[in-house]
């Protein structure tokens, strides 16, 4: 019974911290809406342990505990693919952006050789 506690304690902690930090406009939305349905997926295994027990039983995994690292594995690869996606547009973006800085840098260069030149 205290593992359970303490794990709807965690989940309900981790899902609070999200959602204050969602309030505040830290944490953007496509980020928190995943971080809130683990951490309610979470909760709800943790009041009902009998729910993980029939998934496990149901996908055929013979232990809930292999069931549940597996799907804690499943989750992080798929935030570390995700996190991978936003930095390679993010660097993608900082590129293109300084080419337009480096132009605009030229043309004001010109300009003023224009300008003193005259």
């Amino acid at each position: 019974m205290i593992p359970n506690i303490l794990a709807g304690l965690a989940s309900l902690v981790t899902f609070i911290f999200v959602f204050s930090l969602l309030r505040r406009g830290v944490l953007r939305e496509q980020y928190a809406v995943l971080w809130l349905i683990v951490s309610a997926i979470a909760l709800v295994f943790a009041v009902v342990p009998r729910a993980l027990y029939w998934v496990s039983e149901t996908v055929g995994v013979a232990t809930p505990a292999n069931l549940l690292f597996f799907m804690t594995v499943v989750l992080l690869v798929l935030v570390s693919v995700q996190l991978s996606y936003e930095l390679s547009r993010h660097e993608a973006r900082i590129r293109r952006l300084a080419e337009d800085v480096a132009l605009l840098d030229q043309q004001i260069r010109e300009l003023r050789s224009q300008r003193d030149g005259s």
